[in-house]
């Protein structure tokens, strides 16, 4: 059987918009800061707030800009754990506290990996691209600036 070509140009384009959506989504950025030794780091950061949210993260990603990162918000300080399960892309993840401090940072994250990364008890995990961290003199310690850790630095 035979598609009339009106129908086969529809089933092309919805094809065409399933497989185009993910890369052509918009992507709502908010700005965050890392207080280093070395002065302020900024950042643009998805935030992550729903359980659908975090369960996808970064996956299946290819790429994202140095000054870029995702924000998991967990709502509640509690024990957090991650994964790199279908994440494509190297990360450092920086595990923090309550009142916006560092607590812990693992670095170089295992891309596609279903090793259990333990952040301790935490409100939120920051991913950033893996060396990030390294190269910008991000420590254990740090604060983190953004409404989710309280008000904006002034």
């Amino acid at each position: 059987m035979t598609l009339p070509f009106a129908m086969k140009s529809f089933a092309a384009a919805a094809l065409a918009g399933c497989l185009l959506a993910p890369a052509a989504r918009a992507e709502t950025l908010e700005a965050l800061t890392v207080e280093t030794a070395g002065g302020p780091r900024a950042f643009q950061v998805e935030v992550m707030r729903t359980d659908e949210q975090r369960a996808r993260g970064l996956m299946y990603r290819r790429h994202m800009p140095e000054d870029r990162g995702m924000l998991f918000d967990f709502k509640t300080e509690q024990p957090v754990s991650m994964w790199m399960k279908n994440t494509y892309l190297p990360l450092d993840m920086l595990f923090i506290a309550r009142d916006g401090k560092v607590s812990s940072i693992a670095e170089n994250a295992e891309p596609m990996s279903e090793r259990i990364i333990p952040g301790g008890t935490v409100l939120g995990v920051l991913e950033i691209n893996a060396g990030v961290a390294a190269k910008l003199g991000i420590k254990a310690g740090d604060k983190v600036r953004h409404p989710m850790f309280g008000p904006p630095a002034r």
